[in-house]
Order: structure tokens, then C-alpha cells, then sequence
């Protein structure tokens, strides 16, 4: 390794972050909740999620010093396919099975609750410059996605692994994307962790819930899940775009225009591809 590299990922800070070691030790004792009580999909689920964040932040840190368009262009094309596929195939139709008017209006609200606490986030963020704003934002929806996850489970504990692997799907590239701000601004990617973990240390307890068997209930938990990881999916559909996040991992120039052309056939690539796994996914396990 360089000693402009070590330069880096020291200024990138080495010091762990302390919440983000909490959020690990947290997910390890809810864990051991989830043994004893046979919670194992969702308990799969959060250590997926957290494994693949997690994995993600020395990848990230690294970013922050060679660049990396197009490899966040297909994490965050694949993810977002794989999102849109899955929350229209499997929560969905549970949502409009359940009462198709009411499941109809929990779509409607998720998406929306989505994009407001998102744009409220970001304006929340600049309040005050002093909070690690990137590893707020991404703790408050990993938290408030593994408590509908959680609830999704526990209205109906026979669905499959797929879906909720599907669901998490994103958060490699969303740790990767986190960590490589956070290198780039000289703050500890460390913070991580807690995202990381904050899948599992929502879901976990929630699934241990009694959802009643109530249809209207079950339409708006479904529907609501469904828009929500909507929203996301298409949060991470990846936009080359001047100004954007691509954009500026790309450090390309208001006339960069064919750099971007190239960048848009991955994202569409990278989206197409994302659903297929899913369908082929479903397909192998037969329907």
C-alpha cells in the first residue's frame, strides 16, 4: 500500500465510531432474541444486510481516493432492479389480495411518507452541520425499514427468504456510496456500522408482534411496506446526470457528455439485470 493511500484512510478516520460499534453489539444480543424464539428469516435478513453494508465500507473508503462511476452505477442499478421487482411481485399483490382499496391507499401513503421523510431528512440536515449527517439519514431508514420488514414477517411468517433479501438488496451499494462520502470529508466511515446494523435492531423485536388477522390491517402493512421500499428502489435508480451523485463520483464537467452516455447503458443494464435475478430467483424456486 502507498503511503499516500495509508495518508487517506487515515484522514478518513480510524477511530471507530462508538455508536456504530453500539449498533453491532445491539444486533449481536437481539440475535440471540431470535434464536430462542425461531425468528430465523428475519434474523437472515438483518445479517445479510449487515453484511453486506458492512463489507462495503472499505470498498467505499477506497472509492474516496480512485473513483468508481461505474461500479456505483451497476450496485446501485442492480439494488434498485432487484427492489422494484420484488416489492411489486410479492408485496403488492398481498396488499390488494387483502382489500385492494385499502391496500391501494397503504401504497399511496408509503410512497409518499417515503418521499417526505426523505426531502425533510435532507432539509433536517443542514439544521445543524455538527451531526454526521450521512450516517443519520441512512440510520433513520435502515431502522424504520427493518421495523416494517419486521411487520411484514409477522403477519405472514411464511413468506420466503427471497423477498426480504431482495428488500436489503441496496444496502451494499448505500454502505459503499456512505462510506466513500464520509472518507472523502475526513470522517470515520465507521459510522457505517450502525445503518449496518439497524436493519436487524428493528426488525427483530417487531416481528415478535401479534399482528391480528384483519384484511384492512393487512392491506395497509403490506400496501405501506410496498410503497415505502418503492420510494427506495426508485431513490437508487441510478441517474447519470450533471450535478448528481454519479455525476460527481464521475468528477466530470458540465460537457462530460459521453462519459455519461456510457454510464446511462450500465444503469439500464444494471436495472434490467436486477430484476432478472429476481424472476429467475422466483422461477428456480418454483414460483
Amino acid at each position: 500500500m502507498s503511503n499516500n493511500t495509508e495518508t487517506s484512510i487515515i484522514n478518513s478516520g480510524e477511530r471507530p465510531s462508538l455508536v456504530g460499534l453500539g449498533g453491532v453489539g445491539l444486533l449481536v444480543a437481539l440475535s440471540g432474541v431470535a434464536v430462542l424464539v425461531n425468528l430465523w428469516k428475519v434474523l437472515v435478513i438483518a445479517w445479510v444486510a449487515f453484511a453486506a453494508m458492512a463489507g462495503s465500507i472499505p470498498l467505499g473508503v477506497r472509492a474516496a481516493e480512485v473513483g468508481g462511476a461505474r461500479r456505483l452505477v451497476w450496485g446501485y442499478g442492480l439494488a434498485s432492479g432487484a427492489m422494484i421487482t420484488s416489492a411489486t411481485v410479492f408485496l403488492v399483490p398481498q396488499a390488494i389480495g387483502f382489500d385492494p382499496r385499502v391496500g391501494g391507499f397503504g401504497i399511496a401513503a408509503g410512497i409518499l411518507v417515503g418521499f417526505g421523510s426523505h426531502v425533510l431528512g435532507h432539509r433536517l440536515s443542514h439544521v445543524n452541520a455538527a451531526f454526521d449527517n450521512t450516517a443519520v439519514q441512512l440510520s433513520a431508514h435502515a431502522l424504520s425499514a427493518g421495523a416494517i420488514i419486521g411487520l411484514v414477517y409477522a403477519a405472514m411468517p411464511e413468506l420466503g427468504l427471497l423477498l426480504g433479501l431482495a428488500i436489503v438488496s441496496h444496502k451494499g451499494p448505500a454502505g459503499y456510496a456512505a462510506a466513500r462520502r464520509l472518507a472523502s470529508n475526513n470522517r470515520s466511515a465507521s459510522a457505517v456500522l450502525l445503518p449496518a446494523a439497524g436493519v436487524g435492531i428493528t426488525a427483530i423485536p417487531t416481528a415478535l408482534l401479534d399482528v391480528p388477522a384483519v384484511p384492512a390491517l393487512n392491506a395497509v402493512v403490506f400496501g405501506f411496506a410496498a410503497g415505502v421500499f418503492l420510494h427506495i428502489a426508485m431513490d437508487f435508480l441510478p441517474r447519470c446526470e450533471v450535478g448528481g451523485e454519479v455525476g460527481e463520483v464521475a468528477q466530470v464537467t458540465d460537457h462530460a457528455h459521453q462519459l455519461l452516455d456510457r454510464l446511462r447503458v450500465h444503469a439500464v443494464a444494471s436495472t434490467a439485470l436486477g430484476s432478472l435475478a429476481v424472476f429467475l430467483a422466483w422461477f428456480a424456486v418454483g414460483a
